[in-house]
């Protein structure tokens, strides 16, 4: 502690839940992915080994409260109740023995279910739409039972599935589900539980809100019924559990909704269809009132999910000034989240405008991040991107729904910068069986990565890259302003190489790998931008050359390729005052399937919050002085004023060699993907060599 620079010292006084002592005001919030009770198993829910040792190793490093992702009360699939699965607790309690040595505390996240936010697959989409695949599929999984929301209304992932209106016996089922589960937590040890949610729109803000809630019963129409669900969950609990065991609930102060899947913009001015502060005024004290003993706080809906998952295009501390106002209506403590600062958290403390600082994603990519800043070495940090690329990939598209992988969906709270994380039996270091000379080519994200696996293994490596810096293409896609964080993991990245013996040869271009004189090459030279054969395509500017500054463009921009690089060059030149234009051939902006919903949403919503001209479904016929000529689905021809064209339209594999017998070819040499693919693939060849 005396190393700590003083700034953060606010962070490390105690507080207290209820009657529960929290050792500092550090929460590490739940992840979807990281119930102890395992998410979604074919075979049923069990005690999940690898999300308990993900929180051991958190609480051996001084996190304060740890808070698992959702544990839901039924099983998704065979539909058996959580409280039915007494193993499943005897389990809990021995885990809860070694988390109470480190002198953490852990409260149990449970949920009432997430009804129209339920991110239905497009592989399972289909087999509920038929009345009889759905009623053959229901003893494995109930997608009505899933579905199930405050009305009727279409769900957010599939704008064509109408989800039914919850019975009034299957609320009453899950109050006391509630109240059975967290006698059970208590009996294991469990600090106390979280409820799941008057928050981003799951179940109990979809009864919550009145845009999602038209029942004429005693839970819908007036706040008191509105509200009256989340209200029977705690006093249900408190009758079970005893008025004295602490009961959070993850709350969301505002919706930040403008219509049916339409966010608010931060600082945009707008009319709230859902949530609006001065119901959330009412809405804190009166779930207080009914006996919850914390708001763990943010924003939004799935609507306007950037909110309650910032991607790195929010601000930092997004959700403070809203939830620090919120405070003063209550008693009870207050947690904020949302790509909080720890610097600004800590001043937020002191100032008693919240009472704890609530941190996700970063323990994903840095499990020993608070050990870190207690230690003063905050440039050992790993920094979170907030891509969102291994933790949370639920992606969505026009007329699709989640298109998220089946492995994707049954693995989440995995880290694109971290492969270890929830993977441990697949991604570990260990000691070479022998060591050898490894050659790297390439000094990008992908090369160093492998130099620094290949050297903690014990192998002898050299790092050659033909530019004067590490960091490859990466440099390029860090270059826009909202970019901080991927601009400090490349200097994370230069200052962690530095730490191991390997060699590193700048300015230095390899052609013939022969000539290295290495037992192992691993190939890391990325890829190339695609061209496309249209008359005046050599007008345009390539979107690494643009993002490099290598070129400059006029006011009037247009970007060929709505794909994620397109849309954040776009994004970038809104930031700087110019008219950019995207001209995309896909019936969406960024359709590529394992980019999270909360990061592609931001930016549609930003483009036609802004009116920045979006043209679907339109190619580029010609590109002339002052003209961009293009071609709509209709045929219709017609021409774009610009200053300038930038060409965002993917890229091609370029490996200055093949795959041989010692010759290992990595990232996007390989095949063009993200930083997760990058990462975890140079991961699968190092671990081997």
């Amino acid at each position: 502690m005396n190393k700590m620079d003083k700034k953060y010292e606010p962070l490390f006084t105690p507080w207290k839940i209820g009657n529960v002592e929290i050792k500092n005001r550090i929460v590490m919030c739940p992840m979807g992915g990281t119930s102890l009770f395992g998410w979604f198993e074919l075979g049923g829910c069990k005690f999940d080994k690898e999300a308990a040792k993900l929180f051991l190793k958190r609480a051996q490093n001084n996190v304060g409260l740890i808070i698992p992702g959702i544990a839901p009360l039924r099983d998704t699939f065979w539909g058996k109740w959580l409280w039915q699965n007494k193993k499943m607790f005897e389990d809990l309690k021995v885990f809860m023995d070694e988390i109470h040595k480190t002198g953490a505390k852990l409260f149990v996240q449970l949920t009432a279910g997430m009804g129209r936010s339920w991110a239905i697959t497009e592989l399972v989409a289909p087999l509920h739409k038929n009345k009889f695949t759905r009623a053959l599929i229901k003893p494995i999984i109930d997608t009505s039972h899933e579905l199930a929301s405050p009305s009727e209304q279409p769900s957010r992932w599939a704008h064509d599935i109408i989800c039914p209106e919850m019975t009034v016996e299957q609320i009453h089922e899950i109050i006391e589900a509630f109240a059975k589960t967290a006698k059970l937590c208590k009996e294991a040890g469990v600090d106390g539980v979280e409820v799941h949610a008057v928050h981003e729109g799951y179940l109990l803000d979809q009864f919550a809100i009145e845009f999602f809630n038209k029942r004429t019963d005693d839970y819908g129409g007036s706040f008191e019924n509105r509200y009256r669900f989340a209200t029977e969950v705690v006093k249900a609990i408190k009758e079970s559990c005893g008025a004295d065991y602490p009961v959070s609930l993850r709350y969301s102060v505002e919706s930040k909704m403008k219509g049916f899947c339409e966010g608010a913009m931060p600082g945009e001015v707008y009319t709230e269809v859902g949530r609006n502060m001065e119901e959330s005024e009412r809405a804190a004290k009166y779930l207080q009132d009914a006996g919850y003993d914390m708001l763990n706080a943010d924003n939004g809906t799935y609507d306007s999910w950037y909110w309650a998952h910032p991607p790195m295009y929010m601000p930092e501390n997004c959700n403070l000034d809203d939830v620090s106002h919120i405070k003063k209506f209550v008693d009870i403590p207050v947690v904020c989240a949302g790509r909080m600062d720890p610097e600004v958290g800590a001043a937020a403390v002191a100032e008693g405008k919240i009472d704890a600082v609530g941190v996700a994603r970063q323990f994903l990519v840095d499990p020993e991040w608070i050990t870190k800043m207690i230690d003063d070495r905050l440039e050992d940090i790993k920094p979170c991107i907030c891509c969102h690329s291994g933790c949370f990939n639920f992606s969505s598209s026009k007329g699709h729904a989640n298109t998220q992988d089946l492995t994707d969906t049954m693995g989440l709270a995995r880290c694109a910068l971290n492969p270890e994380t929830m993977q441990s039996k697949k991604y570990y270091i260990e000691p070479a069986a022998k060591q050898k000379k490894i050659a790297v080519i390439g000094g990008g994200i992908g090369g160093m990565e492998a130099a620094i696996v290949c050297a903690k293994r014990g192998h002898t490596v050299t790092l050659y890259e033909k530019s004067d810096k590490l960091g490859g293409v990466f440099i390029a896609a860090a270059a826009p302003s909202f970019k901080e964080k991927d601009r400090a993991l490349i200097a994370w990245y230069n200052r962690e190489i530095a730490k191991y013996p390997i060699t590193v040869k700048l300015n230095t271009e390899v052609t013939d790998v022969k000539t290295l004189g290495a037992d192992e090459v691993i190939v890391a030279t990325g890829a190339v931008a695609k061209r496309i054969p249209i008359k005046g395509a050599e007008r345009a500017i390539e979107a690494v050359d643009y993002l490099l500054g290598k070129q400059t463009v006029g006011d009037k921009v247009t970007v060929i390729g709505g794909g994620l690089t397109g849309c954040e060059i776009a994004y970038d030149l809104y930031l700087q005052g110019k008219k950019p234009t995207i001209v995309e051939m896909q019936d969406d902006l960024i359709t590529t399937k394992g980019i999270c919903l909360a990061n592609t949403s931001y930016l549609r919503d930003c483009f036609k919050t802004n009116k920045v001209p979006v043209y679907l479904e339109t190619g580029v016929s010609e590109i002339a002085d002052g003209v961009v000529v293009v071609k709509d689905k209709e045929g219709k021809t017609f021409e774009i004023e610009t200053d300038s064209v930038i060409l965002s339209v993917g890229y091609n594999p370029a490996p200055v060699a093949e795959k041989a017998a010692h010759v290992h070819v990595i990232g996007d040499a390989a095949a063009v993907g993200n930083l997760r693919t990058v990462i975890w693939g140079a991961w699968d060849v190092c671990m081997k060599l």
